[in-house]
């Protein structure tokens, strides 16, 4: 597991910094009316990291809990279109940062103990932790217009 920590705080750190220099301008640009922008992309990432930060701790108490989102409609119904970007740049920060601190936490057993995310099959709280970290990777090239990091 501090191998994936270790992961999760070079990406806070690398991209925080990335993200704070693209222009409000390119944060709001819809690239189709029906797409999400790059502000509603990373509000996606909020989103996202809210959702772990609750698999990561009730899966420590819950015996497989089954804790799903519908991502359009969190995006949406957030409204992250109209946030100042700053705003959410520091959220997505701070939430991955009490990531790190929650998966620092957890013990070598307690990481295998597993979550229901909607797949097939439950997964180890440590798999769904790199699992995350591909997750953030694959937007965060996209809001960077960065090379394209496949995510299944």
């Amino acid at each position: 597991m501090q191998a994936t920590i270790d992961h999760l705080q070079q990406i806070i750190r690398i991209y925080s910094r990335r993200m704070e220099a693209l222009s409000a301008e390119a944060y709001i640009r819809k690239p189709l009316p029906e797409k999400w922008s790059k502000q509603e992309m990373l509000g996606h990432l909020i989103d996202s990291a809210q959702n772990n930060i609750r698999r990561f701790i009730v899966a420590q108490y819950e015996e497989t809990p089954a804790i799903l989102y519908q991502q359009d409609e969190w995006v949406e119904l957030n409204g992250y279109q109209g946030y100042p970007v700053g705003d959410l740049i520091a959220l997505w920060r701070l939430l991955n940062l009490q990531i790190c601190r929650i998966l620092s936490n957890m013990s070598p057993e307690t990481a295998q103990r597993k979550c229901f995310m909607g797949g097939q099959e439950p997964q180890a709280l440590e798999w769904v932790a790199a699992d995350y970290c591909n997750h953030l990777l694959h937007h965060l090239h996209q809001i960077l217009d960065l090379a394209p990091i496949a995510y299944p």
